[in-house]
C-alpha cells in the first residue's frame, strides 16, 4: 500500500528563523511517501497490530487502509448510564458486549460514563467501536473490520495487557463477530492481543505470525472478613458479607485481583455455595474469575463437600451453562422464597430475580 502525506507550510518569520537555524529546507507543502504491506481481506486473520514510535505514520496507514471502519471517538451523554448509550442493542446483546471487553460490573453498567474511571472508560470505548458494524455479516464474507487508534494510550500499562487479552478472548470465541485491528504505540500489548500479524512502523516491516499469551499465574489464598473490603463496592448485588463466610483471595504477582466466599446450604450437611465472587474491574474478561472458583470448588470438593453457585450475574451463567465442570440444576424466573431461616438472620436468597443453579461436577483434570 502507498501511503502519501503532506501539508502545507505556513511562512513567517519564525518559520524562516527555525529553517535557517537547523537547515530545514522550506517549500510550499512538506510531502512524504511510503509503501507498506498490509494483509489482503481474503487472508485468515482475526487481529492486526498497528504498532510504531508517535509520527511514524500509524494514523494515516489506519485511516487509508480501513477507511470508514477506523473507530472515531464520539461523545457520551452525560444524563444517561452507559447501559443506554448503545441504540438497536437488545439490553441482552449490550450487557454481552460490555462483558466481552472485560466490563462486567452492573453498578458500574448503571453510571454515566464521565463517573467511571479511565479503564472503565476504555471498555466502554472498546464496546462501542465493536457494536458500531453490523452484527451479521453476509455468508462467506469476512467478518467486518473495526480498527482502534489509540490503543490503550488513556490506562495504565497493567489495565491495557488485561484489556488486549479480554479483546483478543471475545474476537476468537466468536463473542464478537470482528476482525479488529489496534493502532497503537505501545508495544507492550502485542503478546497479549495474540496478533495474527504486526506492522512495526518503526521499521515499516510485516510480521505474519501468531503471538502467544503469557502465561497468567494466580496464587490462591484461605483469608477472612478483612479482605472484603476492597471488593464490596463492585459486587453486583450488596456490599455485606454474612461472618460465617469462608472467604479465598486470589493474587497475581502479589496483587489481589478476585475474591470468593461460600456459605454452608441450610438444612444439607456437607454441601456449601459461593455467596460472593468478584473479580476487579481492572482484570475482568481474561477468565481471572471463573479459574478461581473453579480452584475453590475444587478445594471444597477435596475435603468432601458439594459446591454449587447460584446467580444472575450473564457472564458467570453464560461460563457455567458452557463448562463441562458445571450442571444446571435449576432456573428461577423469580428466584427463591423470601422464606429465612431465623438462625441465619444474615443469610440472603434471590428473590425477584431470575437466576440459574449450577452444581459443580468437575472434569478429569488437575486442580
Amino acid at each position: 500500500m502507498q501511503v502519501s502525506l503532506s501539508c502545507p507550510v505556513y511562512d513567517s518569520f519564525r518559520v524562516q528563523q527555525v529553517a535557517g537555524m537547523f537547515d530545514v529546507p522550506v517549500a510550499e507543502r512538506m510531502r512524504e511517501e511510503f509503501e507498506v504491506e498490509l494483509p489482503a481481506d481474503d487472508e485468515p486473520w482475526q487481529i492486526g497490530l498497528i504498532v510504531g514510535p508517535s509520527g511514524s505514520g500509524k494514523s494515516s496507514v489506519a485511516r487509508q487502509a480501513f477507511g470508514e471502519s477506523l473507530y472515531q471517538t464520539r461523545e457520551w451523554p452525560t444524563d444517561r448510564a452507559v447501559i443506554d448509550c448503545f441504540a438497536g442493542l437488545s439490553v441482552r446483546e449490550t450487557t454481552g458486549l460490555l462483558t466481552a471487553v472485560g466490563f462486567s460490573s452492573p453498578p458500574s453498567w448503571i453510571k454515566p460514563y464521565h463517573v467511571l474511571s479511565n479503564g472503565e472508560q476504555f471498555r466502554c470505548d472498546l464496546a462501542r467501536a465493536l457494536a458500531s458494524r453490523s452484527l451479521s455479516p453476509q455468508p462467506l464474507a469476512p467478518s467486518p473490520t473495526i480498527a482502534f487508534d489509540e490503543f490503550t494510550s488513556v490506562v495504565d500499562r497493567n489495565v491495557a495487557r488485561v484489556c488486549s487479552a479480554a479483546v483478543a478472548r471475545a474476537v476468537r470465541s466468536g463473542r464478537v463477530n470482528r476482525r479488529f485491528v489496534a493502532v497503537t504505540c505501545h508495544y507492550d500489548v502485542a503478546e497479549w492481543l495474540e496478533a495474527d500479524w504486526v506492522l512495526d512502523m518503526a521499521t515499516r516491516t510485516l510480521t505474519r505470525r501468531r503471538l502467544r499469551r503469557p502465561t497468567i499465574e494466580l496464587q490462591i489464598h484461605r483469608t477472612d472478613l478483612r479482605a472484603w473490603p476492597l471488593f464490596a463496592r463492585h459486587h453486583y448485588l450488596s456490599g455485606s458479607l454474612a461472618p460465617q463466610s469462608e472467604c479465598y483471595l486470589a493474587t497475581w504477582n502479589g496483587v489481589p485481583v478476585h475474591f470468593a466466599a461460600t456459605l454452608p446450604v441450610i438444612g444439607y450437611r456437607g454441601r456449601r455455595r459461593f455467596t460472593r465472587i468478584v473479580t476487579l474491574p481492572d482484570y475482568q474478561g481474561i477468565g481471572i474469575g471463573t479459574q478461581c472458583i473453579r480452584a475453590v470448588a475444587m478445594l471444597h470438593r477435596e475435603r468432601g463437600h458439594r459446591v454449587s453457585v447460584t446467580s444472575s450475574h450473564p457472564a458467570l451463567v453464560q461460563h457455567c451453562r458452557h463448562s463441562p465442570d458445571w450442571k444446571c440444576v435449576s432456573i428461577k424466573k423469580i428466584g427463591q422464597s423470601r422464606n429465612r431461616s431465623k438462625a441465619f438472620s444474615n443469610y440472603t436468597n434471590s428473590s425477584g430475580r431470575a437466576v440459574a443453579s449450577f452444581e459443580f461436577v468437575p472434569r478429569e483434570r488437575g486442580p
